[in-house]
């Protein structure tokens, strides 16, 4: 289908966002051709380069074919094609992040998992708690 249709709509059908809530709010922060894209009710034909932030990283990808359902990652893959410039910066951005040592920060600082309850209290259990509560 190579008729325009909704940005959002295409970023999910594309697969870059999960929802297409996520889709318009990409598309507030990003561009189409040069010129910022403010709404998504822009419609994007075949052609058009598309500039979006996802995550922390910068991606630019020019726009294939158009598609309005959500299919298949394998089908989706078809609809855009990546930059070369797009490609190596997120390389090096991917470079850079991990010679920081970042991602292990960031897993670092992840409190760790809680101990899961024993499950439902038995009625043992619950006497003890009524008690040390002043019930009984």
């Amino acid at each position: 289908m190579d008729e325009p249709v909704r940005i959002d709509k295409w970023l999910w059908a594309a697969r870059f966002v999960k929802t297409r809530a996520l889709g318009a709010e990409a598309v507030r922060g990003g561009r189409r051709d040069q010129r910022p894209a403010r709404e998504a009710q822009q419609g994007g034909p075949p052609g058009d380069r598309v500039a979006m932030t996802l995550g922390s990283s910068r991606v630019c990808v020019d726009v294939r074919a158009t598609a309005v359902r959500r299919g298949p990652a394998s089908e989706a893959a078809l609809l855009y094609e990546e930059t070369a410039e797009s490609r190596a910066e997120r390389r090096a951005h991917a470079d850079a992040v991990r010679g920081s040592g970042a991602a292990q920060q960031r897993r670092l600082a992840k409190p760790p998992p809680a101990a899961a309850p024993g499950g439902r209290p038995t009625k043992r259990d619950r006497r003890r708690f009524e008690a040390g509560r002043g019930r009984r």
